[in-house]
């Protein structure tokens, strides 16, 4: 059985400041408090939209999933699992929903062969292959500062008509390596632009409102 662990209380009198030390009310000026103040009410603003926001989500992809459910039920067919990109739009046009299932890509340890194999095939054309391919390859490769690899690196790397039995066995092993960690949902609003004819997003982001 967890036990909670209980925080100490802030004796009476005294403010905690951000080392965790006591400091007597009388010591905390005015315009600290005021401070305070309007950091903590604007942070409680904050949180309570964004769990307005995240119920808003929540509750508009099983809005869409189940009129897409309806939707196709007039055809005798029930939808199994919620993968699919669609759009949804207003009679008129004006308006239009779109969901998309983006998968998270991972990769299995053929991806160790798959750097061993193009490691081989650069050190075989080293002095006839060109730059930019050497340094396309060794880009693709390196890590963020979490230690993971830009999966869009890598994949590139298939795009490349290089017509080399090491090379072409690299790709195969890149592609088997491929793993769907996860699919995350997203959704988004659009609204036409009666000028442009354009579809501008509903921003839901604060910083681009």
């Amino acid at each position: 059985m967890n036990q909670q662990i209980s925080l100490p209380e802030i004796p009476a009198g005294y403010w905690e400041n951000a080392k965790g030390d006591l400091v007597p009310e009388s010591k905390v000026s005015d315009i600290d408090k005021l401070r305070d103040q309007l950091v903590r009410d604007l942070c409680a603003q904050a949180e309570a939209r964004s769990q307005d926001l995240a119920k808003f989500k929540l509750d508009s992809m099983g809005d869409v999933t189940a009129f897409v459910a309806t939707s196709v039920e007039q055809y005798g067919v029930k939808v199994r699992g919620t993968k699919g990109n669609f759009t949804l739009m207003t009679f008129d046009g004006k308006f239009k929903v779109v969901r998309q299932m983006q998968d998270q890509i991972t990769f299995g340890e053929q991806l160790q062969a798959a750097k061993s194999l193009i490691d081989q095939c650069v050190t075989r054309w080293a002095e006839g292959a060109n730059d930019n391919i050497k340094v396309l390859v060794a880009d693709a490769f390196q890590v963020d500062k979490q230690g993971l690899i830009n999966t869009g690196r890598v994949l590139g790397l298939r795009r490349l008509d290089i017509q080399d039995e090491d090379w072409q066995m690299a790709m195969k092993a890149i592609s088997d390596s491929i793993q769907v960690a996860s699919t995350k949902p997203y959704i988004r609003f659009y609204k036409r632009n009666e000028t442009t004819g354009a579809y501008d997003a509903i921003n839901l982001d604060l910083a681009a409102v």
